[in-house]
């Protein structure tokens, strides 16, 4: 539980960074909204003369753009990218900044086994993101509140919200499964952002082709913002394979750290 709450510790500035940031992006974009609302039309001229598959990759959808929730559709793109660089960020940390800073041997000394350490670190990054999460669902939906123009689902705001929170889930798993086998990851920071982006790119292309099996390949696309409101429900083969690769990564990241060898000082 000491470890717990010492990772927890550690997280507190970044977590706080963070949700200021998301917080801060979303009140600029909804700000927006009511001068969005008030020349629609000229908004929508302006968008039909980009191509639907343009259209499609960045998140805007000309049927619903011009309702509260369509309208967060599209910074809610650019906030989930900076949503996975943080659980990206927290994974690939968690077991490399103890090689980094050659506490690791320190560390696994103590009278705790490799998988409460694993465990302890893993749930405060977990922490971490939740307490992110609730903070910017929080202000968005009173954002939402103050800029409408017509009545929304509540339920489907926090829908589209929640999706940052899954695949930054993704993100935290595969970042864990890195830092266990990287044998050392000299800035945390710079694998995250190529590894985050590299994904952010493949979902833009795969979904300039319009095909449906390339939409795997990449965690960004398995939230479908259109169908979510249009449903009120995710779509259940990708949530199937989201939590399939969260499952295997995680799994992955125990069985190597048990085994894996922790040079000292």
């Amino acid at each position: 539980m000491n470890i717990f709450f010492h990772e927890l510790k550690a997280y507190r500035k970044s977590t706080i960074i963070w949700s200021v940031s998301l917080v801060l992006i979303i009140a600029l974009f909804m700000s927006f909204y009511p001068a969005f609302a008030k020349d629609a039309e000229d908004f929508q001229k302006i968008m039909e003369g980009y191509p639907e598959a343009i259209r499609n990759a960045i998140g805007f959808n000309l049927g619903n753009f011009f309702t509260i929730l369509g309208f967060y559709c599209f910074p809610l793109s650019f906030i989930t990218l900076c949503g996975a660089i943080q659980g990206m960020n927290l994974g690939t940390s968690i077991v490399s900044k103890e090689v980094r800073e050659k506490t690791a041997d320190f560390l696994l000394t103590k009278p705790v086994t490799r998988p409460t350490v694993l465990t302890a670190k893993l749930m405060a990054a977990f922490v971490s993101l939740i307490i992110t999460n609730i903070i910017y669902l929080a202000v968005t939906i009173i954002l939402a509140f103050q800029v409408k123009s017509d009545d929304f689902s509540l339920k489907v705001l926090i829908m589209l919200s929640l999706t940052m929170f899954f695949i930054q889930l993704i993100f935290l798993a595969l970042g864990v499964m890195m830092s266990v086998i990287v044998p050392k990851i000299k800035s945390v920071l710079t694998v995250s952002l190529t590894t985050v982006f590299a994904f952010y790119f493949l979902g833009f292309f795969s979904s300039t082709t319009g095909e449906e099996a390339k939409r795997y390949i990449s965690p960004f696309k398995y939230f479908d913002t259109a169908y979510i409101i249009k449903h009120e429900s995710f779509e259940a083969s990708f949530l199937v394979a989201g939590a399939v690769i969260i499952i295997l990564a995680i799994a992955a990241s125990y069985f190597v750290y048990l085994k894996k060898d922790i040079h000292a000082v």
